[in-house]
């Protein structure tokens, strides 16, 4: 059988009803608008929509709780998130804000094969970054450079 592909922005909230229950082991539709900036009438819709994909268990005033498939689908996002935003931050030294931004938007694009190599770089990173030869200071350095010109 094959996989349906979920969009971004249901992927969005799966993600963010996994980091809530992290939090609070227990989500209700407010704290996902409010987390998401979205009214609670988008918030119902996606949870209906949720709900009919088995990747959440939904009823109305009742908390919203993963299904073992909406709790893969959204550890696998959040992980995403995690290494995009990680590499913005510490490799390429972008702000927390920015960085954010940008992790959510490309957590929904990157391959599995992109994801594996840049979570490889990440390691390598940390395995040979020498103390006393700082090349990420050098990158940033020269990026600011190239961006003057």
């Amino acid at each position: 059988m094959r996989k349906k592909k979920i969009s971004a922005s249901l992927e969005d909230y799966l993600e963010t009803i996994y980091e809530i229950i992290l939090e609070k082991q227990g989500v209700k539709a407010v704290e996902i608008s409010r987390r998401l900036g979205v009214s609670r009438s988008s918030v119902t819709e996606a949870l209906k929509n949720l709900a009919e994909k088995k990747l959440v268990n939904y009823r109305r005033y009742d908390v919203i709780s993963l299904t073992q498939a909406g709790e893969i689908v959204a550890k696998k996002v959040h992980h995403r998130h995690k290494v995009l935003y990680d590499f913005f931050t510490q490799i390429l030294g972008l702000e927390n804000e920015e960085a954010q931004e940008n992790a959510c938007k490309v957590e929904h694009v990157i391959s599995e094969d992109v994801l594996k190599r840049l979570i490889s770089f990440i390691e390598f990173n940390k395995k040979f970054h020498c103390q006393d030869h700082n090349y990420l200071e050098e990158f940033k350095a020269f990026h600011e450079e190239a961006g003057k010109k």
